[in-house]
């Protein structure tokens, strides 16, 4: 796995053609169904320490293509969590109350506390690849100066990847733990997996049309997709990419992502009693052994 992650991982000279969608040659569903089972039950180990250290939080970042399976990935991953210590947050078309606020606002206001695990489903960078996609959604913001698409500066986007790399970098250095993941499914999976939710009863609620119209825009979602990568995989905050065109495969390589990660914190212990407990350990045993 320490092979496939170093591969996983978005360099400075990253290009999205150069990560396959599918490694399952290397990595075959019996392994990868195993290895998530036993990573998801030490990860759930670390959260319960992570949770009594009460120093740092942990932020999951999850983007992908509409059937890149997000959901279900995170469903699997951290299914062995205790419920105190996650909460997931999926990030839709901003409200009302969030465009009267500055874009990052909405995902400041959801990130997890100290001890704690917060997963994004989609994430705070749908403001530099959906708008991208579709500028006159910045209009939405009120943002001074922008009243049309052609009042949109040229360097408006290396801003916000800009803003994007600041925000990120402020949350490592006050205690939080970021792992970035792009699940790069292929169009041809994105394809069968559209089909799936037509022709699957119990899968019909999960069909939209406008998933067709995105579609449509795949090359500039991806052309977006590796122009952000490329401006916010960071040392301290890289993004990982991984191969989606199987689901037991991509839920492994996460987890298993996740894990190797966390363990190289090796501050993250149980606390020590305090000395004035320590010291009347015995007693109250004794106290309540008697009662």
């Amino acid at each position: 796995m320490e092979k496939f992650q170093k591969r996983l991982k978005a360099g400075n000279n990253f290009k999205l053609s150069a990560h396959p969608t599918d490694i399952s040659k290397h990595i075959s569903e019996e392994e990868a169904i195993k290895g998530l089972k036993k990573a998801r039950k030490e990860i759930a180990t670390i959260q319960d320490i992570l949770y009594a250290h009460n120093k740092y939080a942990v932020l999951i970042c999850i983007q992908g293509m509409d059937t890149a399976g997000k959901d279900s990935l995170i469903r699997e991953v951290f299914q062995k969590f205790n419920a105190r210590g996650v909460a997931v947050h999926s990030f839709k078309t901003p409200t009302s109350k969030e465009l009267q606020h500055d874009y990052l606002w909405r995902y400041y206001v959801a990130l997890p506390e100290r001890g704690k695990f917060g997963v994004f489903n989609r994430t705070h960078y749908e403001n530099v690849l959906v708008t991208r996609v579709h500028p006159e959604y910045i209009l939405n913001e009120n943002i001074p100066g922008i009243n049309e698409v052609g009042d949109i500066p040229k360097d408006f986007w290396k801003q916000r990847y800009a803003q994007i790399n600041c925000f990120e970098q402020h949350l490592a250095k006050n205690g939080t733990i970021i792992l970035k993941f792009f699940l790069h499914l292929s169009k041809d999976e994105q394809k069968r997996r559209l089909l799936r939710r037509l022709e699957k009863e119990d899968h019909n609620w999960k069909f939209s049309p406008g998933d067709l119209k995105e579609r449509a825009l795949w090359e500039k979602y991806m052309e977006c997709y590796e122009e952000a990568i490329q401006h916010t995989s960071k040392d301290a905050v890289p993004w990982y990419i991984i191969p989606a065109d199987n689901k037991d495969i991509s839920r492994y390589l996460v987890a298993q992502t996740i894990l190797e990660e966390l363990k190289k914190y090796k501050d993250i212990q149980y606390p020590e009693m305090p000395p004035e407990i320590e010291q009347h350990k015995a007693s109250y045993k004794k106290d309540l052994e008697n009662t």
